[in-house]
């Protein structure tokens, strides 16, 4: 079979997720040549949009926050290419726990941490003596041991447990909170308290660009698979490659080479100046086969999340609407799911008039055996869900359920990365014109995706 002569190109994005795509396109913004190597037959990553039965719903992400400048500013500049950012309606402003057989408000503010359910009267009297604890001196401090340590032990149990069940689909005792949680961690070690530390932000004087990051929840227009296609459009569809199977890449005599097959076996190659990897850990190792096994074993120690998430549609809840974000469900409380997520209470046009949409979430690392139930099981549970948890009655039946699995959903920024940043930072010193990005550093929310993908150059 012909071996081709690489073309010569400036970067090369591996990974069409949404991290590669905001790269390539912020590359194109800057004039530089870039090409995006993709093994799917389609661009998005876990991002994904279904339209069915009158109902909108994602297999991946549901939404994003609007929780740092640059997710305004790329929104703004796919504006030529048909991308219309939406905000969630006030009813999103609302976030549900569950205690004892029913959703409660989860308060927000100090009034409503007072006269919550949620909390043990104990742990209420504790939080007036939050600004005045010493910080803490462990940088590894678990998520955990940090909000016990200020606030107290029902906290954890009712706000914090299902709040990272609801984003890391993960443990709070496992997860350390200078890297999952980064900035709650400086709160304390910036000003030495929750309380004084979120006063003095609010405080602090914002620049204009500052005042972008509204901290609003974030859809697309018609599902965020249209924020993919934009950046596909943006980034250049004829600089897009897909269906790359066993893509290599290998450091030659000024620079990289990229090489992958076809779907018929036939050899590709691009000779590129700079490389940039935006896939999961665990696919490293094949693809920087020059990386030595010691080298490259702290990054693929990484652990992920196994999600189980499914969409369920109903064209007529007969005025039994739920006016909230969500509902999450604390681990003590010993349900079935993470939690379930109200999109048509957030958006417009996600069901027909009078109908909803959910999504639910199972598995995670507390329940990874979820994973490995059969759909008739998984329909099952939810069936039962909509019934107790939902109180809709027996004769209300879906239209639609869908099952949507993911074997790597979610990263955990566990004990281990520590060692997994130094031994990038490692790689990328010894190995000039290398960036290995994605969602394995810097944060797992669609803003982090997306900050990175616009500050990697």
């Amino acid at each position: 079979m012909e071996t081709i002569q690489p073309q010569k190109v400036d970067t090369v994005v591996v990974g069409a997720g949404l991290t590669g795509l905001t790269t390539a396109h912020t590359l194109r913004q800057k004039g530089i040549d870039v090409w995006v190597i993709e093994k799917e037959n389609r661009i998005g990553g876990q991002i994904r949009t279904y339209q069915e039965a009158g109902f909108t719903f994602e297999s991946g992400p549901n939404t994003g926050v609007i929780a740092n400048p640059e997710v305004a500013e790329l929104f703004s500049s796919l504006e030529p290419f048909g991308c219309r950012l939406i905000t969630a309606n006030e009813e999103a402003r609302q976030r549900w726990i569950w205690k004892r057989g029913q959703f409660h408000l989860l308060p927000v503010g100090l009034k409503g941490s007072i006269y919550t359910s949620l909390f043990s009267w104990y742990d209420k009297f504790r939080i007036l003596g939050e600004p005045f604890r010493a910080k803490g001196t462990d940088p590894d401090e678990s998520v955990a041991q940090l909000v016990a340590r200020r606030l107290g032990r029902s906290y954890v149990d009712y706000a914090v447990d299902p709040f990272i069940g609801g984003i890391y689909a993960g443990d709070p005792s496992q997860l350390v909170t200078r890297f999952a949680l980064p900035k709650l961690y400086n709160l304390e070690q910036t000003y030495g308290s929750f309380i004084r530390g979120a006063i003095a932000k609010m405080r602090e004087p914002k620049s204009p660009r500052d005042r972008l990051a509204t901290r609003e929840v974030f859809s697309v227009e018609g599902g965020l698979e249209q924020l993919i296609a934009a950046l596909g459009r943006a980034a250049g569809p004829e600089r897009i490659v897909l269906g790359a199977q066993n893509t290599c890449i290998t450091p030659v005599e000024e620079g990289w080479k990229v090489a992958w097959q076809r779907a018929d076996g036939t050899p590709q190659a691009l000779h590129c100046r700079q490389v940039v990897t935006t896939i999961g850990a665990y696919a490293l190792p094949s693809l920087l086969p020059f990386v030595s096994k010691e080298q490259i074993m702290p990054l693929t120690q990484l652990r992920y999340a196994p999600i189980i998430q499914v969409s369920v549609g109903i064209k007529d809840v007969r005025g039994r609407s739920h006016r909230a974000f969500g509902g999450l469900v604390p681990s003590c409380e010993h349900r079935p799911v993470l939690g379930v997520l109200f999109p048509s209470s957030c958006f417009a046009g996600r069901a027909p008039q009078g109908g909803e949409v959910y999504s639910f979430f199972l598995g995670g690392i507390r329940h990874p055996e979820m994973f490995d139930k059969s759909d008739a099981d998984i329909t099952q549970i939810i069936l039962t869900e909509l019934r107790e948890m939902l109180a809709l009655p027996a004769d209300m039946h879906p239209a639609l359920i869908r099952i949507f699995r993911h074997r790597h959903a979610i990263p955990q920024y566990e004990q281990s990365s520590n060692e997994r940043l130094a031994a990038i930072k490692t790689l990328e010193r010894q190995f000039d014109g290398l960036t290995i990005a994605g969602n394995l550093r810097d944060g797992i929310g669609m803003a982090d995706r997306i900050k990175q993908g616009c500050t990697l150059f």
